[in-house]
């Protein structure tokens, strides 16, 4: 916490519904709200499982109409935001669910923004550039990994300069977000791994981030604990509902401390991956953790020694720089043991665009809070590391 005047916020959606079963309330809710059409903001992959339909009957049983639209893509798109934007205002909707991962609740507050305010979704990028509210808003959380159904955070890619532009706005916060653990049981493996590495990262950036606090700090580190404790067994048997429920725990945990103590240079040196490649975010999150760490360490030893504690590591008798070497090699471990691929080559990315993904990194808003400043040779230094 910084001694100079500062301050600090906290943002949250206003209702949070948690544990076994807790979807079924999307119906109640959403009438509670007052909107009375909504659009279902989903991937073609749930809709085809017929998750969408699921929600859907449930909003009708309550006397609610609603319509799905299917066009968020893995890392959405300013394209998918306006063809969602169309798709509600073509059937005259008043609200929106968004019902999956990051990639469906980014794109339902893009539509959100965009509905409410007018204009194009690249005008929102940046911090607090909305000057309305969005439409009534549920987001239900089907993976244990973004938090973006509880987070001010939105994620959209330009489809003009392949750059995933980063809004943080207060105004898009879910005004419900919903985790029901039955809806996550089953997920593959390699998302689950990808997903529960996305919430490791989100806990170990907010704390050591610059502008952390004792709040952000109590949930990152529970968050770590949880994580430790309870994403291998999610890997290796997704059915077992008490490990789907502790990382649901998690992953909204992790949310609640990054939302208010924002990330660093993992975040913003992924995103450009995804934007380049339109490669999974949480995979390379996951890679870039350690490398990124390792450079950060000199910045706040002590807290990555706390890290390596909550990953239930032995630091007795070690120094602090030792202990926080710990929480790095720890780190490595989980993600060999769920099968994250090892580095950056092995998801084909070139060498010959470290340079420009590293200027955009640099200008992205997640680095600014990262505890260590970077030169931009610094930060193709970090991608090569993790190559």
């Amino acid at each position: 916490m910084a001694l100079a005047e500062q301050t600090y916020g906290f943002f949250i959606p206003t209702v949070s519904l948690m544990g076994v079963g807790c979807s079924k309330e999307t119906g109640a809710q959403a009438k509670a709200l007052g909107a009375t059409n909504l659009l279902i903001v989903t991937d073609a992959g749930l809709s085809k499982m017929g998750v969408a339909d699921q929600i859907k009957a449930q909003l009708v049983e309550a006397g609610l109409k609603a319509v799905i639209f299917d066009g968020a893509e893995p890392n959405p798109t300013d394209k998918n935001v306006h063809d969602g934007v169309k798709v509600y205002q073509d059937n005259k909707c008043d609200g929106i669910v968004s019902l999956g991962g990051g990639s469906s609740h980014d794109c339902g507050k893009g539509i959100g923004l965009v509905i409410g305010n007018g204009g194009h979704i690249r005008d929102f990028e940046g911090v607090n550039k909305s000057t309305k509210a969005m439409p009534p808003f549920l987001a239900i959380n089907t993976t244990a990994g973004t938090a973006s159904e509880m987070t001010r955070f939105c994620i959209i890619t330009n489809t003009d300069t392949h750059v995933k532009m980063a809004i943080v706005d207060w105004r898009c916060t879910p005004n419900i977000a919903i985790n029901d653990p039955v809806l996550m049981v089953g997920k593959p493996p390699a998302l689950t791994a990808a997903t529960g590495m996305d919430a490791l990262t989100h806990a170990v950036e907010a704390y050591v981030s610059t502008i952390a606090t004792p709040i952000t700090d109590a949930c990152a580190i529970k968050a770590i604990e949880l994580i430790a404790a309870n994403l291998s067994v999610a890997v290796a048997n997704g059915d077992n509902l008490e490990a789907r429920d502790a990382m649901a725990y998690a992953e909204y945990l992790a949310g609640m401390a990054f939302n208010n103590a924002s990330l660093g240079y993992v975040h913003s040196m992924a995103h450009q991956l995804g934007g380049f490649y339109n490669l999974p975010h949480g995979v390379c999150n996951a890679i870039l953790l350690p490398a990124v760490s390792q450079f950060n360490l000199i910045a706040c030893p002590k807290r990555f020694a706390d890290i390596a504690v909550a990953l239930g590591e032995n630091i007795t008798g070690l120094s602090v720089t030792e202990a926080a070497e710990k929480a790095i090699a720890a780190i490595r471990k989980l993600s060999a043991s769920i099968g994250i691929p090892a580095g950056l080559k092995e998801l084909n990315v070139k060498e010959a665009d470290l340079k420009i993904m590293a200027e955009n990194a640099k200008k992205d808003a997640c680095q600014l809070t990262n505890p260590r400043k970077a030169t931009l040779e610094q930060v193709i230094e970090i991608y090569k590391a993790a190559m």
